[in-house]
């Protein structure tokens, strides 16, 4: 597998397939880990960053779960390809603007990733398409638990598993839901609904995780403390809270059907209708006008449509995405207007 072969690939968190994937888009659990009696990344100097780069990529060469994965040290591609990884969900924004001795493990399908010396010296990141937390969860422990045979985890038994980020000791475990909430946009309720959640100790983000804003309606939900609780407390708290959230989004869906269906419709119509027809967009409107159409295919008002093509939609108009595929760099004005053509050609073989 090539970095330049998953353009055309279509990611599987973004599949539109698992439980509930007309609202829940991908779950993600994302463990951190260090090595024992070796600096965090942020103050080891450069002979240890290498050292803990070479640990970690040789105990993942031998992990039966990652054969054949695509490895990508971070300091030999582009900042463009840099960027494109991020768009995918495959690195941090964070993991591609620091130099120095770091990479990515990117195994079949993109379900599971591994970044080495971002924050932590390991971050395993697993991601599947719908609401499906527990299968999430038992594929990352697996991994990690074999990675563990091969490494050795700082671990305290008082404190857990120590991290560089305190809010990250303890089990170390982030597990989150990706969730697309346009009713409880429309019918004003997100902001009561973000106030609980965090009041219950989750926290919510944008589409792109910490600082960033929701863009087309997507929230990611996902738990704030891993200090002193379980892993199957802390999965147990965020699989309840996300399926109450799931049932206010329903609610809403079905009350703006009954209430305000010419509406919504219109709505829905408007947007399809823009992006059918536009010669020239930016990322942050078709983003917005994506939300519609796809809330317009979940809720049987676009019948001709496919979930899984809007999906790949939202990342191919992304700018890095449209430069890969033009094979070349391109400016804001050339990404608008190629953007825009992309589009037009999608929603036209539908």
């Amino acid at each position: 597998m090539e970095l330049n072969e998953l353009v055309r690939k279509t990611c599987e968190w973004l599949k539109g397939t698992g439980p509930n994937s007309d609202i829940a888009i991908s779950s993600r659990i994302r463990l951190a880990r260090n090595l024992n009696k070796t600096p965090f990344v942020h103050w080891a100097n450069k002979k240890q960053e290498e050292e803990i780069f070479n640990k970690v990529k040789d105990a993942i060469a031998q992990t039966s779960f990652l054969k054949g994965s695509l490895f990508l040290n971070l300091s030999e591609i582009s900042p463009l390809d840099k960027q494109f990884l991020v768009e995918r969900h495959l690195i941090s924004y964070e993991h591609a603007q620091n130099p120095g001795f770091k990479a990515v493990v990117i195994g079949d399908r993109e379900i599971i990733s591994i970044m080495i010396n971002e924050e932590d010296h390991l971050r395993i990141q697993v991601m599947r398409s719908g609401f499906n937390i527990q299968d999430t969860w038992k594929l990352a422990n697996r991994i990690d638990k074999e990675l563990e045979t091969k490494l050795d985890y700082a671990f305290s038994s008082d404190w857990g598993y120590l991290t560089a980020c305190p809010t990250n000791t303890g089990t170390a475990l982030r597990g989150s839901c990706m969730m697309h909430l346009p009713c409880l946009v429309m019918t004003k309720q997100m902001g009561k609904i973000i106030h609980a959640i965090t009041k219950l100790g989750l926290t919510v983000r944008g589409l792109y995780g910490e600082g960033t804003e929701a863009a087309g309606n997507f929230f990611q939900i996902s738990n704030q403390v891993t200090l002193g609780q379980k892993e199957d407390i802390i999965l147990d708290n965020l699989e309840r809270i996300i399926k109450q959230v799931l049932e206010h989004e329903q609610s809403a869906r079905k009350s703006l059907l009954e209430q305000n269906k010419a509406v919504l419709v219109d709505q829905i119509w408007r947007s399809y209708g823009t992006l059918k027809n536009a010669h020239i967009i930016t990322t942050d409107e078709t983003v917005e006008l994506l939300s519609s159409i796809r809330m317009g295919v979940d809720m049987d008002i676009i019948k001709d449509i496919n979930r899984q093509n809007i999906n790949e939609l939202f990342l191919l108009i992304q700018p890095s995405h449209l430069q890969k595929l033009e094979g070349k760099i391109l400016n804001s004005n050339e990404r608008d207007l190629k953007r825009a053509e992309l589009i037009r050609e999608k929603l036209k073989k539908k």
